[in-house]
């Protein structure tokens, strides 16, 4: 099991959700290592460090919406997504951290209020 397998899971699960939001859920491609070309052509378009993994563009409960970033094993927010996720509340997202399948779930169905 790895992040990544965590997170397809998530999509995959959240699809039962059959809530019309989850339409336009969507990953944020940030991770990751790449080669020195690859890296440089994502830098250019725009890709940036600390970006959360998961994004729900979906206002609800007051929220303008909801970000999920994905953490495996012993990993914990780099000091660029604490940064990040500090932007968030401040301008009125809902954030979570998932180590499971389950905690991200929880975390979106609470937002959705499901």
């Amino acid at each position: 099991m790895s992040e990544h397998d965590t997170q397809s899971m998530f999509f995959e699960a959240a699809l039962y959700l059959k809530h019309p939001a989850i339409r336009w859920m969507h990953a944020i491609p940030n991770g990751g290592a790449r080669n020195v070309v690859v890296a440089s052509k994502m830098k250019q378009e725009g890709v940036k460090r600390g970006i959360w993994d998961v994004c729900l563009p979906y206002p609800n409960n007051g929220y303008h919406g909801l970000y999920i970033e994905f953490k495996f094993g012993k990993n914990k927010l780099t000091p660029e997504q604490r940064e990040f996720g500090d932007y968030l509340v401040e301008h009125n997202y809902m954030t979570g951290v998932a180590y499971t399948v389950d905690e991200a779930l929880e975390i979106l169905q609470n937002y959705l209020g499901e």
